[in-house]
């Protein structure tokens, strides 16, 4: 369960330097990913809760470029408003078309047994963060800027983000918000980030989508794609990471919350010399509690 006190508890993957790049910029997409742990009854199956049940599945449409009301956001319910404690869990993470689809842009084994290995050591490991959602005129909305430090210093055991910060896009930015009624502290959709090390990393969220609210049980997803890379002189390219996280959140009692998250971990043209042998499916998943 979560509590609400000032925060909510959630587990990220943090960055090894044996991980590559492509699963540091996965674990840190998003929201982190997060998983809940699940209610002892159950919802009637939705479309997106049920892909928490299947190893087997494929890229959200992608619907940036498509809708033009400039506060675009993934609305999450009521329920989910304030500062919340939370534990976040890893429970399982699977490579589900083999590893070499998770060796990195030249699809190296090496690489993907590593990044596979580090992440078998974190299984059942706890991880403490602060994550807060705020009410906005739009509905109840993430605060990317503060989770998204929250869950990257949280999961790297120590403070490793120099700053956020929201980025204009399309559709999302804030000229729009503030058209349509929003406030000048409203959260968008897109974040950049720099470390204190030589690299930064850009955010976007290209689909979004939930199911109704079904009582006190409520499922989301948002396909996030991310950019990231050095700031030093070094002439690595940019590797960008399209990361599918999948929410599940029931509500059992005034300030608890159970649920979970998965991350499916989707291959990119621009980075990936497996992209279409892939076909546009799940490459990794991730699942994690959060308690």
């Amino acid at each position: 369960c979560v509590g609400r006190s000032q925060g909510l508890n959630v587990d990220v993957a943090q960055s090894q330097t044996s991980i590559s790049r492509r699963k540091f910029v996965e674990s840190s997409a998003i929201f982190g990913a997060v998983t809940l742990s699940p209610r002892c009854a159950t919802a009637a199956p939705s479309s997106i809760a049920n892909r928490f049940d299947s190893d087997v599945l494929k890229l959200p449409p992608i619907t940036a470029g498509t809708k033009f009301t400039g506060h675009e956001n993934l609305v999450f319910p009521e329920f989910m408003e304030g500062e919340w404690d939370a534990v976040q869990t890893l429970v399982s993470t699977k490579a589900p078309l083999g590893l070499k689809f998770i060796g990195g842009p030249q699809a190296s084994l090496d690489v993907a047994q590593k990044t596979m290995d580090e992440q078998a050591k974190r299984v059942n490991e706890q991880v403490n963060l602060k994550l807060r959602f705020v009410k906005t005129n739009f509905g109840v909305v993430e605060d990317r800027a503060f989770n998204l430090r929250s869950r990257l210093d949280s999961f790297a055991g120590k403070s490793v983000v120099a700053s956020v910060n929201y980025a204009d896009v399309k559709e999302s930015n804030r000229a729009s918000v503030l058209a349509s009624g929003g406030k000048e502290d409203d959260p968008l959709t897109t974040t950049l980030v720099y470390f204190k090390g030589p690299a930064a990393q850009k955010t976007f969220v290209i689909s979004h989508g939930q199911d109704p609210l079904d009582n006190d049980d409520w499922s989301g997803y948002e396909l996030d794609r991310s950019i990231f890379a050095l700031t030093n002189n070094s002439i690595a390219p940019p590797v960008t990471t399209d990361t599918e996280v999948i929410y599940s959140f029931s509500k059992v009692g005034s300030d608890r919350v159970e649920g979970k998250i998965r991350l499916a971990g989707y291959l990119n043209p621009q980075s990936d010399s497996l992209y279409f042998e892939a076909q546009n499916r799940a490459v990794s998943l991730t699942d994690y509690t959060l308690t």
